[in-house]
């Protein structure tokens, strides 16, 4: 494999191929409606060929970049779409959606929801935190009518600031553990700068978006909705159960590690190596699963005497077919980002920009994020 790229070409060459492999991605997305898949592994062989590297090898880095990318990403989405399809199939969902609503009220449905995703965003990862909220959501946005965009757009904020501000999210954590920044310090100022964004940048925007969209319908992702009569749906503690499992999982994981790293606990401690299993995301999310298939769905058809057979396995299926497309375009973001590192035009770009253009160096590593996936960005 040759050399990266940075090695043989300067700063604005590399600039310039960014831009370029950017400007005909969005090119074949919008513009002749290619889907994002496709396009994705177009732009990384052609990026990737056009930057140096070899025709035997660039296929290579695309595959490496891809598989890499989606063994975590395949798990935690399709753990986290058999999760919520099971809450929403039983009735769970609008068990929840009622409770908020009866709390709430209608009017203030959407602060509720976002408000409920700050909080369930704190320990658990964005992908597998706003998956599991959808359900929720998408009663909801149901039930009261308007712009889809009232009710997602809020929790969307929720998740992404809590994600980019707050440990235990990876970027924050790790920009801490660099600068040597104490965790507690940086969680009170994430809170202070987050909170106020959140607010203003989040469900206000939301709010003044739906009302230019106001026919925003509510997407299929998860299947067809289900409307379960009363006398068959769970109670709302089992909801609570299975949605809060992950979360006290991860939580579990991500205190005993904190230990682990001060030096309050030995890394033979049976606590902790128990947590680096059963708290691990992917783990957690499979847990929660098995725990929903079971608690909500075998157990009541069993009392009343249904028989399960192969429901189960439909149930899944239909709760993996809508997903795949989402797991495919994030192993191909993967496979883009994975040329970008091997040519060096990543690297270089970035190290460019920090040195001469500050401020573009922020907008670029934002637009390489929103195309790439937090999971991707540190690639």
């Amino acid at each position: 494999r040759r050399p990266p790229r940075s090695t043989l070409f300067p700063y604005t060459t590399l600039f310039r191929s960014a831009v370029v492999a950017i400007a005909f991605l969005l090119f074949l997305i919008i513009k002749t409606r290619l889907h994002a898949f496709f396009s994705l592994l177009i732009v990384a062989v052609l990026t990737g060929l056009a930057a140096g590297i070899g025709v035997a090898d660039v296929i290579d880095v695309v595959i490496a970049g891809f598989s890499s990318t989606v063994g975590t990403v395949a798990l935690l989405v399709g753990f986290g779409a058999v999760l919520g399809r099971i809450i929403e199939v039983t009735g769970g969902a609008q068990v929840l959606a009622d409770k908020m609503l009866d709390t709430f009220g209608e009017k203030r449905a959407p602060l509720a929801l976002s408000v409920a995703s700050l909080f369930y965003a704190f320990p658990i990862f964005l992908d597998a935190g706003f998956i599991v909220m959808l359900p929720v959501i998408y009663t909801v946005a149901r039930r009261l009518g308007g712009s889809f965009m009232l009710y997602v757009l809020p929790s969307i904020a929720s998740f992404m600031m809590m994600h980019a501000l707050l440990p235990p999210h990876p970027g924050p954590t790790a920009a801490a553990t660099v600068m040597g920044a104490d965790i507690g310090l940086v969680i009170l100022v994430g809170l202070l700068i987050g909170l106020p964004t959140w607010y203003f940048g989040g469900y206000l925007v939301a709010r003044a978006i739906s009302k230019r969209f106001p026919g925003t319908p509510v997407p299929a992702l998860l299947g067809e909705p289900r409307e379960v009569p009363v006398e068959e749906r769970p109670a709302f503690g089992a909801i609570l159960l299975v949605l809060l499992m992950p979360l006290v999982l991860i939580f579990f994981n991500t205190g005993l590690s904190t230990m682990e790293a001060s030096g309050s606990v030995s890394d033979q401690n049976v606590l902790f190596q128990l947590s680096r299993l059963v708290g691990a995301t992917p783990v957690a999310m499979a847990l929660s699963a098995l725990t929903a298939m079971l608690v909500l769905y075998v157990i009541p058809r069993r009392r009343s005497g249904q028989q399960v057979g192969g429901l189960l396995e439909e149930l899944v299926d239909d709760a993996l077919a809508p997903v795949c497309s989402i797991i495919l375009i994030t192993g191909a973001g993967g496979a883009f980002g994975r040329v970008l590192t091997e040519t060096g035009i990543g690297g270089e770009v970035a190290e460019g920009l920090y040195k001469d253009r500050l401020e573009k160096a922020r907008t670029a590593a934002a637009t390489y994020r929103d195309i790439l996936g937090p999971d991707n960005f540190f690639l």
